[in-house]
């Protein structure tokens, strides 16, 4: 299998949260990120439902476009076991 690099832009105190907790599963970053990818590909769309806080999106001029917070539904419960196969 052939890999690729990806190069994304994120907040500093995000990337180290989100560390610790793929730390706490036994995950790396790489792992994470390729369990994720997976999960759209089959799923055809954002693995987990989403909801748009209106209150938090604004228009940013400079990009064109809306920049805003994305948040997990509530009843939003996937276990592990179901990541693991995608390891």
């Amino acid at each position: 299998m052939s890999t690729t690099n990806i190069n994304i832009r994120v907040d500093t105190d995000i990337k180290r949260q989100a560390q610790d907790i793929f730390n706490s599963l036994g995950l790396d970053m790489s792992t994470a990120v390729n369990v994720f990818l997976r999960q759209a590909i089959q799923k055809r769309g954002i693995p987990f439902p989403i909801t748009e806080n209106q209150a938090s999106l604004r228009k940013t001029p400079h990009r064109g476009g809306w920049e805003g917070k994305v948040w997990m539904a509530d009843d939003f419960d996937a276990p592990l076991d179901d990541f693991k196969e995608y390891m």
